[in-house]
């Protein structure tokens, strides 16, 4: 299973970040949801500070990418094995930034991912 950390969680079931959450954790995926709004998404706690030496596999973009800037380094030193942009997070920068460290990426939605079986 993918430690996923998600970045944009939401505890609003109307966005894509919160049915990600719920059927990243249906699917057996442990999840780190990450976001500046306080709550709770499929029974965690929404951190409001960057996780530090975690161990994510992935990490699933739910926020557009003029937001994405500030937590680059973050994203980098975390090291994950691959970076997905959902539609709407789309980073050229970013992207190429941690393809030059190692990071596989996929522009890609998570919730489509999960249910073809490609996660």
């Amino acid at each position: 299973m993918k430690n996923t950390l998600i970045i944009g969680a939401s505890n609003n079931p109307d966005r894509y970040a919160y049915r990600a959450a719920h059927m990243l954790k249906n699917t057996g995926h442990p999840i780190i949801p990450f976001g500046v709004k306080r709550g709770e998404v499929a029974g965690q706690k929404i951190l409001n500070a960057f996780p530090k030496d975690a161990d994510i596999d992935t990490i699933t973009l739910y926020i557009n990418p003029r937001l994405q800037e500030q937590y680059y380094q973050q994203i980098l030193e975390l090291h994950p094995k691959r970076i997905i942009f959902n539609p709407g997070t789309e980073n050229d920068e970013l992207r190429d930034l941690a393809e030059e460290a190692g990071i596989e990426t996929e522009y890609a939605c998570t919730l489509v991912l999960l249910s073809s079986g490609q996660y």
